[in-house]
């Protein structure tokens, strides 16, 4: 079987050994040790996920996924960073991150938050669906919401958050059970991740009168389409 292939970037030359070393008999997993040539590298081959530091010369992290995004709106992002400060993650997560590891971390983590993207992008292959939200049809396998007049494209996490909205349309949703169910964890930092994502997809729907996220102090929020 062929293995997906994972652009990594990381300056720190003991680091990205270790991961490398760790990551290469499960995955072709091809590394670099700046910005610049991470995303060279990536304009010139085919990715599956990309792991990114943040501080790099050339061109740090949050720059490289910035253009990434621009390129491909799908491919999984997670960032892999010393910077551990919530304002971090929050920018990475605004930019387009589907995740970020804070370090250290186990390389369990690591290779289980791979494979969970990987699973679900190989899921959205093989389960064409679409829907059918206010004036938009939703393509959550191609992330994508679209009408006559315009073409919206969504991060994987926005589109399943959105997925996971449409499919408990009309419900109370408690923070927790959405935490679990689209990250698979409900800690702190997952919940300041689950209100920029929130945010992000009520502008994508701020023209739509009929469609709400309605956050439920201290319980959870309800999606709703009248």
């Amino acid at each position: 079987m062929e293995k997906s292939k994972i652009l990594y970037a990381e300056d720190d030359k003991t680091i990205a050994f270790l991961i490398q070393d760790s990551l290469e008999n499960h995955y072709d997993i091809s590394c670099y040790s700046d910005g610049k040539s991470a995303l060279d590298a990536f304009n010139r081959e085919c990715f599956d996920i990309c792991l990114l530091d943040i501080m790099m010369p050339e061109m740090n992290g949050f720059e490289v996924a910035q253009h990434i995004r621009e390129k491909d709106a799908e491919i999984p992002i997670i960032f892999i960073s010393a910077k551990a400060l919530k304002e971090d993650r929050i920018k990475g997560l605004k930019i387009g991150a589907d995740d970020y590891l804070v370090k250290p971390f186990s390389i369990e983590e690591l290779i289980l938050k791979i494979e969970i993207f990987l699973r679900r992008s190989k899921k959205k292959e093989s389960a064409p669906l679409k829907y059918r939200i206010g004036k938009y049809d939703f393509d959550p396998n191609n992330y994508t919401l679209q009408n006559s007049d315009s073409k919206v494209t969504l991060t994987q996490r926005e589109s399943e958050l959105l997925l996971f909205f449409i499919r408990n349309k009309n419900t109370v949703l408690k923070r927790q059970d959405i935490l679990k169910a689209v990250w698979g964890d409900d800690d702190y930092f997952m919940g300041r991740s689950l209100d920029v994502f929130i945010s992000r997809l009520r502008k994508v729907f701020s023209g739509e009168e009929n469609i709400s996220i309605e956050n439920l102090h201290g319980i959870g929020f309800r999606f709703s389409e009248k």
